[in-house]
């Protein structure tokens, strides 16, 4: 054999191994790994509960493509960097932190993983590497606002909330608006419990706004506490986050149903895809990511009517929730009548509306 031959026979070979070690790399391709990192445990019913179930979308969707983990109960501040920081640094591709308080961790730590995609809910800094996203709960609560100012008897209505940051007062106006567009002499007392995540306190809360004469409970916090505290109490609720008809199969009206799954499983799939790009999605129910389960039997169809219509109107694009005329607690106009409030209003609402009890902790 010449050399010249002997030299092609082994250039051949080498050729030959090096696509079949190629191959087999790409057959052997890690999965891409998405972490999560959650305010609460998974087993709250309510916010983390219902990511979490985000989460087990990825893996139904996606399957061996992808490797998804989560940390939960991590607190808002120096833990949450730390968390953060432990997910980036050991392989993960993309990161979902999944409460507002993770906002500042989440772009400092991005900062030194740039090849790591991150995605922050409810938060407003992005950077190249950070996404933001969120949902138009005061959508939702238009429409139970609604139902409870139609089935109120004593005319209060209790709301417990956990942090007085602008997405909660928000939810907490959205409410009062649409309640009393149904009935002007309904009024709104808050309970502010400084928690995302306290049965203990949020059945206190639950049971001091009972006292005080409300008849209806409504909460923008996460456990299924101050709905079980209605079924003991006798007084009917809302749910939060998720369907929590179980905790409280005769006092649960409907829910307000945060629902991920679509937008975990289209964002995962563009880093496969390599087209993941920073942005911010604030979707609401005309999406899907706003969801309400079955009304209950109790609620009377011109109430459950009505509800629909906020609802559909939501969804077609012609009722609002923030449209004018809008007064401030002190009665002073916010918005003229048929004006409608930007998102940049809306973001940084820090003041209640008109029919809503007590002041707003600075």
């Amino acid at each position: 054999m010449s050399i010249s031959l002997f030299l092609k026979r082994v250039s051949l070979i080498a050729g030959t191994a090096l696509v079949s070690a190629a191959a087999l790399s790409a057959q052997a391709a890690d999965p891409v790994k998405v972490g999560f990192v959650y305010v609460g445990p998974v087993g709250d019913h309510g916010w983390t509960y219902r990511h979490d179930i985000g989460r087990q979308a990825i893996d139904a969707a996606l399957g061996d493509k992808v490797e998804t983990s989560y940390i939960e109960s991590v607190a808002e501040g120096a833990d949450a960097e730390r968390v953060i920081r432990k997910l980036a640094s050991s392989g993960h591709d993309l990161i979902f932190t999944t409460s507002f308080g993770y906002m500042n961790p989440t772009i400092k730590v991005a900062k030194d993983f740039p090849d790591v995609k991150f995605e922050h809910a409810t938060g407003y800094k992005r950077a190249e590497n950070v996404s933001t996203y969120g949902a138009r709960f005061y959508e939702g609560r238009a429409v139970i606002g609604t139902m409870a100012g139609m089935m109120t008897k004593t005319n209060t209505i209790g709301y417990i909330a956990s942090f007085p940051i602008p997405e909660v007062v928000r939810g907490i106006n959205a409410f009062t608006i649409a309640m009393r567009k149904v009935n002007p002499d309904a009024e709104v007392k808050v309970v502010w419990v400084n928690s995302w995540y306290d049965p203990g306190k949020e059945a206190d809360a639950a049971k001091a706004l009972i006292d005080q004469g409300a008849d209806i409970v409504t909460q923008h916090t996460d456990s299924p506490a101050p709905l079980q505290v209605a079924e003991e109490r006798g007084v009917m609720g809302f749910g939060q986050a998720s369907d929590m008809i179980a905790f409280a199969p005769k006092a649960q009206l409907t829910s307000i149903i945060d629902d991920w799954d679509q937008y975990y499983i289209d964002r995962t799939q563009a880093v496969l895809d390599g087209t993941w790009e920073s942005q911010d999605t604030w979707d609401g129910i005309a999406s899907g990511m706003v969801a309400f389960p079955e009304y209950s039997a109790d609620v009377p169809e011109d109430v459950k009517a009505a509800a629909e219509v906020i609802r559909e109107g939501i969804v077609d694009g012609t009722l609002h929730p923030f449209q004018g005329p809008i007064l401030d607690q002190a009665g002073t106009e916010i918005l003229a009548s048929g004006e409608v409030l930007d998102d940049q209003a809306l973001l940084g609402m820090n003041y209640y509306v008109q029919g809503v009890q007590g002041d707003l902790p600075k």
